[in-house]
């Protein structure tokens, strides 16, 4: 099974995310928040999700979960994938956030990629756009991912083994023998020390190792990974390009990641709220500033919900993308998409300074997906209420479904009463 994690900053309103062709029933439900559900069968997506119209059955909108116990409003770090209050300092982070527990279920060479459209303004990234950097995933307690800024930097970085260029062999030749020298340097070295220093340089070279492991699984898979070399246009590896482009850049290695089996998990930020926007559609060469977009300011005669709205219906033709490209695979009796899970969400709750009462989902689940998902539009009840959900019930039914029995994923919302842990009945088969 394959996971893919979409989350985007500035937040994102629950309101778009509302068929119009909805009932004037369901829609003075909407309103007041009442829980319901309809099938998206027979209904019109909104406009800004139409690139996946052709993908309806596959499509569940799921309102009404809470993320009060995040970090929430203009950054969110680690919070909304690990359901803790977590901000700049590693320490802050509790435990590996949900899709590092469910690639530990799939396990792959490389275990999990992480790509993003970095912040250049504050937030979990500072500096440069095409390098690596600390991204908005965790491994473990106080144990950052980092993340590939740019799809040039990706690329040689996850494919650099079957590399057809000669420095790129003998860089990575060579690298496998630092890393040969480094771990047998530290394993030697714990033989002559005692107590945490003892402690320390033997994660250290466990952490070698796990990279040399990884390698060797890699090189036992050199034929279908050489296949599967993203092939980028020169576009997508000039480190000026707009921010539409590195996104669809991302989205190719992200693609080729997941065929060639390097892994079964990717975790993408397609933007931040400190990331300044290009190229958006119309206003291509405008810088958008995402915070004044937050709060309403409009870019020359574009509004900013319309800004919102183009940047939002980009997104939806990445999903589209990827999930066109996993439905032309063959897997087994059927495809690749038939195995594997998209969610999009926002990373910090449902407006530019969101209180975290709202966390929209989208999510794309294949016909193997073993959990009640598909053509459905599901609001549920609104915090406070009786069978209200938050972010944990949402991770955990993810995870028992796919074979973590945990209680419960994340922190407790301490404003809510009543039993608040396990899954979400009506999303479990």
């Amino acid at each position: 099974m394959r996971f893919i994690f979409m989350h985007r900053g500035n937040g994102l309103f629950p309101k778009v995310m509302v068929p119009p062709s909805f009932s004037a029933e369901h829609k003075a439900m909407e309103d007041k928040k009442l829980p319901y559900e309809v099938d998206l069968d027979s209904h019109t997506l909104p406009e800004w999700m139409a690139p996946l119209e052709a993908h309806k059955k596959n499509l569940t909108i799921l309102q009404g979960l809470s993320g009060k116990m995040c970090t929430v409003g203009h950054h969110s770090w680690c919070s909304s994938l690990g359901v803790y209050k977590a901000n700049e300092r590693n320490s802050s982070i509790k435990w590996a956030t949900v899709d590092f527990e469910l690639a530990k279920l799939f396990p792959s060479p490389l275990e999990h990629i992480e790509l993003a459209c970095f912040p250049t303004g504050g937030g979990n990234a500072r500096g440069g756009l095409n390098g690596i950097a600390k991204g908005f995933s965790a491994r473990g307690p106080q144990q950052p991912n980092y993340a590939f800024g740019g799809p040039g930097i990706a690329v040689d970085e996850i494919f650099k083994s079957v590399s057809t260029d000669k420095n790129d062999q003998i860089r990575y030749q060579l690298e496998r023998k630092v890393l040969e020298f480094a771990a047998g340097n530290q394993t030697e070295l714990a033989r002559h020390i005692n107590g945490i220093e003892r402690q320390k340089v033997t994660n250290y070279a466990n952490s070698i190792e796990d990279i040399r492991e990884r390698n060797r699984k890699i090189d036992l898979m050199t034929d279908i990974v050489r296949q599967h070399v993203p092939k980028l246009e020169s576009k997508y590896l000039n480190n000026e390009m707009d921010t539409f482009t590195r996104q669809v850049g991302h989205t190719e290695v992200l693609l080729s990641s997941l065929i060639s089996g390097l892994t079964n998990v990717v975790a993408f930020t397609v933007d931040e709220l400190g990331h300044d926007y290009t190229g958006i559609t119309g206003i291509e060469k405008e810088k958008v500033n995402m915070h004044d977009i937050g709060h309403g300011k409009p870019v020359k005669d574009v509004s900013a919900e319309e800004v919102r709205r183009r940047t939002e219906l980009h997104h939806m033709e990445l999903v589209n993308r990827i999930v066109t490209r996993l439905k032309s695979v063959p897997e087994g009796n059927g495809t690749m998409f038939d195995n594997t899970m998209i969610c999009y969400f926002p990373s910090s709750g449902e407006t530019h300074h969101a209180h975290g009462f709202e966390f929209p989902f989208l999510i794309m689940a294949g016909d193997n997906t073993p959990m009640n998902l598909g053509r459905r539009y599901i609001r549920l009840p609104y915090w406070g209420t009786e069978g209200h959900k938050t972010l944990g019930n949402f991770y955990t039914s993810i995870l028992n479904s796919y074979g973590n029995p945990i209680k419960h994923y994340g922190d407790l919302d301490p404003g809510l009463k009543g039993i608040q842990t396990g899954p979400i009945k009506q999303l479990l088969v």
